[in-house]
C-alpha cells in the first residue's frame, strides 16, 4: 500500500469505529480480513495511524473545525506526527487510493489553527464529561496530564530476577537498544519506531525463556511497593493475567505462598503458561467456581492482600486510546461499586497487623482517594499507612516525590509511567 492509501484506509477504519461504536482492535482485525492484499507491515502501519488519530481526536477535530473521521485523521498527521501542510497535501492528493485533495479551508486550518484558547479537555484530549474529574484530580495541570496520556507509550519490560539480573537482560536485548527505566530497579525500556510501533518480542530468546516479562514501569512499581517478603502468605485477589502475581513471586524468591484468583476464570488462563516460563513455583491459582467459596481457607491468614482493582483504566490511555472515547458515566459508577465490594472482600483475609495494598490504573479521585476514605469509614479496624512509610518499607526512596498523603500517584506527565494509584491499609486488630 502507498502512504496515501494507508491514510485513506485509516479514515475508513475510524469511520467504522465511530459508526458501530466498537473497539479499535476489532475494526482493525475486520479490515485486515476483508483486505487480504495488505501485508503485515501495512496492517501495523494502519494500526499506528488509527491509534494516533484516537489519541488526539479532540485536538485534531478542534484544529480542523469539524469532528469527522477524515478531519481527525488529517489533523492527527500534524498533531501526532508533525507533518507540514505540504506533506499532508502530498498524501491527500486524490491519486490512486489516496484521500481526496485538501480543501482550501482544510489547508488554511492546518497552516494557522492553534489550540490556544481551547478548553482543557480539548488540549488534553479527554472526554468533556470527565473534565470536572480531571480538574479535581490535577487542578491547573489537567490539560497537561491529559496530553501526556495521549502520547505513545514505550515498551517496558520487567527483569525476572528468578532467572536473570538486569545487566544480563540488558546485554541480551542490546540489539533492541534496551535501556534501564528511571524508577524501577527491575525495568527495561525499548524505544518505539518513528511511527510508534513496538519491537516484536515473540522470537526474542530473553522473552521466550522468561528472563523478562512485558510490564509497564508503573505496574512494576506497584508490585514493588507491596514489599512482599519471602515466606509470607499473599493473596492476589484480582490477578487477571498475572503480571503482578509474577512480580510478587520473584520478590519473594519463590518462598512462601501466593494465591492468585479473579472474579472471571477466563482472565486467569494466560497465567499458567507465564508461571512455567518464569520458573515460578510458589503460586496457587484459585479458579472461581459458582456456588463455592474457593478462598474460605484463607480467611484471616494472609500477610498481604493485593487488590489490583477493576477501574476505568484512565491511566492506561496511552496504550488503549480508544477506551477513553468509549467510556461512559455509568461505567465509572459501576467500577466504584466493584471497588468497594472487592475491598470489603479483601478485609476478610488479612491477619491483624497485616495489610491490603490497593492499586488502580486510574487517575480519578472517585476511584482512588475517595474509595480509601469510604473503606476506612466502613472498617474502623483498618488504618491507612502514609505514602512515605510505604515508600520507605519498599526501599524505593526515588518514589518519595510521588507520595500524596495516604497514596502514591504515578502518571505519564510526572513519572513517565502509565497512571497508577497505590495505597496501603493495615489491619490494626
Amino acid at each position: 500500500m502507498t502512504p496515501g492509501a494507508r491514510i485513506a484506509a485509516a479514515i475508513e477504519i475510524l469511520s467504522d469505529i465511530e459508526t458501530r461504536h466498537r473497539p479499535a482492535a476489532d475494526a482493525l482485525k475486520d479490515w485486515g480480513l476483508s483486505h487480504r492484499f495488505a501485508g503485515s507491515k501495512d496492517r501495523a502501519a494502519l494500526a499506528s495511524l488509527v491509534f494516533d488519530a484516537l489519541r488526539c481526536r479532540a485536538s485534531a477535530a478542534w484544529i480542523m473545525g469539524v469532528e469527522t473521521p477524515r478531519a481527525i485523521v488529517v489533523g492527527s498527521l500534524r498533531e501526532m506526527r508533525g507533518l507540514s501542510p505540504d506533506e499532508i497535501a502530498a498524501l491527500c492528493n486524490g491519486e490512486g487510493h489516496s484521500p481526496a485533495p485538501l480543501s482550501d479551508d482544510q489547508r488554511t486550518r492546518l497552516e494557522t489553527a492553534m489550540l490556544d484558547g481551547a478548553p482543557d479537555h480539548v488540549r488534553g484530549n479527554y472526554p468533556e464529561w470527565l473534565a470536572p474529574a480531571f480538574t479535581a484530580a490535577f487542578g491547573d495541570s489537567a490539560a497537561a496530564e491529559g496530553a501526556a496520556l495521549a502520547t505513545r507509550a514505550p515498551l517496558d519490560l520487567r527483569v525476572n530476577r528468578l532467572k536473570a539480573t538486569r545487566e544480563k537482560a540488558l546485554a541480551a536485548l542490546a540489539h533492541l537498544n534496551a535501556q534501564p527505566t528511571p524508577l524501577s530497579p527491575l525495568g527495561l525500556r525499548l524505544p518505539l519506531s518513528d511511527d510508534g510501533r513496538s519491537p516484536s518480542l515473540a522470537g526474542e530468546p530473553a522473552y521466550v525463556k522468561g528472563l523478562v516479562e512485558i510490564q509497564d514501569e508503573g505496574s512494576q512499581l506497584a508490585a514493588l511497593l507491596c514489599a512482599a517478603q519471602p515466606g509470607e502468605q499473599v493473596l492476589d485477589l484480582c490477578a487477571g493475567g498475572g503480571g503482578k502475581t509474577l512480580a510478587l513471586a520473584a520478590a519473594m524468591d519463590n518462598r512462601g505462598q501466593i494465591y492468585a484468583t479473579d472474579s472471571e476464570a477466563r482472565r486467569l488462563a494466560p497465567l499458567y503458561a507465564r508461571l512455567e516460563r518464569a520458573a515460578t513455583r510458589n503460586v496457587q491459582i484459585r479458579t472461581p467456581r459458582r456456588g463455592q467459596d474457593v478462598l474460605a481457607d484463607l480467611e484471616g491468614r494472609c500477610d498481604l492482600v493485593l487488590v489490583d482493582a477493576p477501574c476505568t483504566g484512565t491511566g492506561t490511555w496511552r496504550r488503549n486510546p480508544d477506551a477513553k472515547w468509549r467510556i461512559r458515566p455509568g461505567a465509572l459508577e459501576q467500577r466504584i461499586k466493584e471497588q468497594d465490594e472487592v475491598l470489603d472482600t479483601a478485609a476478610r483475609f488479612v491477619k491483624p497487623g497485616c495489610r491490603i495494598v490497593y492499586v488502580t490504573c486510574s487517575l480519578l479521585l472517585d476511584e482512588n482517594e475517595d474509595r480509601i476514605t469510604a473503606f476506612l469509614t466502613r472498617h474502623e479496624d483498618f488504618a491507612a499507612s502514609s505514602a512515605l512509610e510505604v515508600v520507605e518499607a519498599a526501599e524505593l526512596p526515588q518514589l518519595a516525590e510521588f507520595a500524596q498523603g495516604d497514596g502514591l500517584r504515578l502518571s505519564p506527565l510526572t513519572g513517565g509511567t502509565d497512571g497508577f494509584f497505590i495505597a496501603s491499609l493495615r489491619r490494626e486488630s
